[in-house]
C-alpha cells in the first residue's frame, strides 16, 4: 500500500502561481510513476502530468508552458509547479502513484486531493 499526501492548494489570482507537492510512503519510490491529475467541477477527472516510465515527462495540452513536474527521490517527493493560472485550471487535483507489483501489473494509489481555486 502507498500512501500519499498532498498540499499547497489554495485560492490564487489569475496569472499567479501555485506549487502542489506530494510525498509519499514506502522506500522504494524511485521506482513509482508519479502523475498529476485534476478533476473540474461537474467534470471528470483528467490527466495533467505525469512521469512515463522511461523518465520523461507529458503533460496536457491545455497546461504545456505554464505547467511544470519535478521529483526528488530521495525526499519521495513530486511536485507540480503551475504559472500564469487561469480559471479554467480550478479543479481539485489528485496526486497518483503507480508502482510495480508484477511484470505488467502495477498498483495504483490515490491522494486525497487539494482544491485549487483560479479567482480574482
Amino acid at each position: 500500500q502507498v500512501q500519499l499526501v498532498e498540499a499547497g492548494g489554495g485560492l490564487v489570482q489569475p496569472g499567479g502561481p501555485l506549487r502542489l507537492s506530494c510525498v509519499a510512503s514506502g522506500s522504494d519510490f524511485r521506482i513509482y510513476t508519479m502523475g498529476w491529475y485534476r478533476q473540474p467541477p461537474g467534470k471528470q477527472r483528467e490527466l495533467v502530468s505525469r512521469f512515463t516510465s522511461g523518465g520523461s515527462t507529458n503533460y496536457v495540452d491545455s497546461v504545456k508552458g505554464r505547467f511544470t513536474i519535478s521529483r526528488d527521490n530521495a525526499k519521495n517527493t513530486v511536485w507540480l509547479q503551475m504559472n500564469s493560472l487561469k480559471p479554467e485550471d480550478t479543479a481539485v487535483y489528485y496526486c497518483n502513484a503507480e508502482r510495480p507489483i508484477l511484470p505488467g501489473i502495477a498498483g495504483r494509489y490515490w491522494g486525497q486531493g487539494t482544491q485549487v481555486t483560479v479567482s480574482s
